[in-house]
């Protein structure tokens, strides 16, 4: 079987967009813990950069309505130009459209607000209209309400789109511990945005193989001194 879609997502092959991650867009999110989707989405940012992923910055309505993008993003692309819509639809402007043919890349990353109206739009004309593949980070999006969400992630499957997660996107372009030039980059990721993981990683460095611990300061630990127990 001769399918695109077989192929795993590399830092060759992939472009990132991300859509509306702007805190008016974020207040209306039902579907996911807010705090949770900006710690996924700036982690999947910071995994674009460390992989040298063509990205692109797009939002709507900045001055009027929506706010700008989290400074946290911005922070990871600060000199990147953002590119400002009318339409709910970001297929719908053409520097979005020119953006993405000159990354040149057909696979389509997408992390946006909100999944029913501006990731389902985008993703249904860049399939049909531009001939991209959509892989939709459902975890680094969110809805107005978690049906809203799972239906709209449901419309898009069933359309051909891929659903994804911010982590397996970042291990699918590590793809191999042995690829040392990325490698301390997507530690840190992991350490600073992957829950568990990251804990568990932090706990391995310094407990098993002895490295120093991640703060920057030098905290003096006095030991245990017993109080008089009466």
């Amino acid at each position: 079987m001769n399918s695109p879609k077989l192929e795993v997502l590399t830092p060759h092959n992939s472009q990132l967009i991300i859509i509306d991650h702007q805190p008016q867009m974020a207040f209306g999110v039902q579907s996911i813990d807010r705090q949770t989707l900006k710690n996924n989405v700036v982690g999947l940012a910071k995994a674009a950069k460390a992989f040298g992923i063509p990205t692109i910055i797009t939002t709507v309505e900045t001055d009027s309505f929506s706010g700008k993008t989290y400074p946290e993003i911005l922070d990871v692309f600060p000199d990147h130009v953002i590119l400002e819509r009318t339409s709910m639809n970001s297929w719908d402007d053409q520097k979005v459209r020119d953006a993405l043919a000159k990354n040149g890349k057909k696979k389509i990353i997408v992390a946006g607000l909100w999944t029913e109206v501006c990731n389902t739009t985008f993703a249904l004309s860049a399939m049909l209209e531009g001939d991209y593949e959509i892989y939709m980070v459902a975890d680094a999006s969110g809805g107005t309400s978690k049906d809203a969400h799972d239906f709209a992630m449901q419309r898009m499957v069933q359309a051909g789109v891929v659903p994804v997660t911010w982590q397996q996107v970042l291990l699918e372009w590590q793809r191999d511990w042995k690829n040392r030039d990325t490698y301390d980059a997507v530690m840190k990721i992991v350490t600073e945005h992957s829950g568990a993981y990251g804990m568990g990683v932090d706990y391995a460095y310094t407990m098993v193989h002895k490295a120093q611990a991640r703060n920057q300061g030098h905290n003096e630990v006095l030991g245990p001194v017993a109080a008089p127990v009466r």
